[in-house]
């Protein structure tokens, strides 16, 4: 029997590959609203990231969540991110 292939994605603060259900989905949706989606299936450009602070410190420092979603990410948008995944844990 076929071994059934885990998707892998990157997370933007340490820039490894890991399995899909191991990170925390960031979405931007339409309207241009920023969230968290732990179920992985809200509309949206989404962008992955580890379930640890640190890499989400990393991701802030390099601004690899604006390159991703191409716009500006205010501060409040980060430490509400930075609550949503400590309340994760």
């Amino acid at each position: 029997m076929k071994t059934k292939k885990i998707p892998l994605r990157m997370c933007l603060g340490c820039n490894e590959m890991k399995p899909k259900k191991e990170l925390v989905r960031v979405v931007r949706s339409k309207e241009g609203e920023i969230s968290l989606d732990p179920t992985g299936k809200k509309a949206g450009r989404g962008a992955y990231i580890c379930k640890d602070a640190q890499c989400l410190k990393k991701a802030r420092k390099a601004r690899r969540l604006e390159k991703s979603f191409s716009c500006s990410i205010s501060d409040e948008i980060y430490d509400r991110l930075e609550e949503e995944l400590a309340d994760e844990q």
